[in-house]
């Protein structure tokens, strides 16, 4: 297990690792990460150069192809961190920073180089709730939002990162939202990213009782911490004609959502 760097005045200056999906799919949740964090004096940098972390290679058993991508994420960001240029990495997805900041010291612990480098890098790298909660100290941020609000928790985000409690403290804050609870707010969608297409129906089984769940709660919208849940939960309740959706919180927490739209 990583632990954490500890800080003795609240970050200044991070790295924003933006995730593939957010990149090409969501910009608008990127956006509202940035936001956030400079909402509240962070200055936020974006490496370029970032691409893949590897994840997709790496739970699909192809190791030796996700090495690459791993050792070029430490090269990216290891230096900012190391050479004090940004205090912290943050990252708007729990399973991109699982991959990197756990799953990067079991992919390459035969290079003790890049592994002690890929430990470093892991132990300033946040989840955007985590960073936020955790670190800044920070639980209402000036958001609103008019009608039912549930919550859904992401797999990696709560059973590799053990982050509950911070996404729901953003939430519980939210004003003139009324949290609702889901039942089996803790079971997964049925994404888990290559198992959706090499085990389609039992995928889809697994997204039709959340979505089930989604329609019991009656919420206008149901917030989670990951783009990839997100799409998938978003297709199954586009199928079967539900008028929620699934939204990123930090889309939420800068009132990005409309109940009416």
């Amino acid at each position: 297990m990583t632990h954490k760097k500890q800080f003795d005045s609240p970050p200044r200056r991070v790295a924003l690792f933006v995730t593939c999906m957010v990149d090409m799919l969501y910009p608008e949740v990127g956006m509202a990460t940035v936001e956030l964090l400079e909402r509240h004096g962070v200055e936020v940098v974006f490496p370029a150069e970032q691409t893949c972390c590897g994840q997709p290679a790496f739970n699909s058993g192809f190791w030796e192809e996700a090495r690459p991508l791993a050792r070029r994420f430490v090269d990216i960001f290891e230096p900012l961190v190391r050479q004090k240029q940004v205090d912290a990495v943050v990252a708007p997805s729990g399973s991109c920073t699982t991959m990197t900041s756990h799953f990067y010291q079991l992919l390459l612990e035969n290079e003790p180089a890049y592994r002690e480098r890929a430990a470093f890098l892991g132990a300033a790298t946040f989840e955007l709730t985590e960073f936020l909660v955790d670190v800044l100290g920070v639980t209402e941020v000036g958001a609103r939002f008019d009608g039912r609000l549930t919550y859904h928790a992401c797999c990696h985000l709560l059973r590799e990162l053990g982050i509950d409690r911070q996404p729901r403290a953003l939430l519980d804050a939210v004003e003139g939202a009324d949290l609702v609870a889901m039942t089996g707010a803790d079971e997964c969608c049925g994404f888990g990213g290559l198992f959706a297409i090499k085990n389609g129906g039992i995928s889809t089984a697994m997204g039709q009782r959340k979505a089930q769940n989604i329609a019991k709660s009656d919420a206008d919208a149901v917030a989670l911490c990951d783009v990839s849940c997100m799409t998938h939960i978003n297709g199954l309740l586009s199928r079967e004609g539900q008028r929620c959706r699934a939204v990123h919180i930090a889309q939420v927490l800068t009132n990005q959502v409309d109940v009416a739209a």
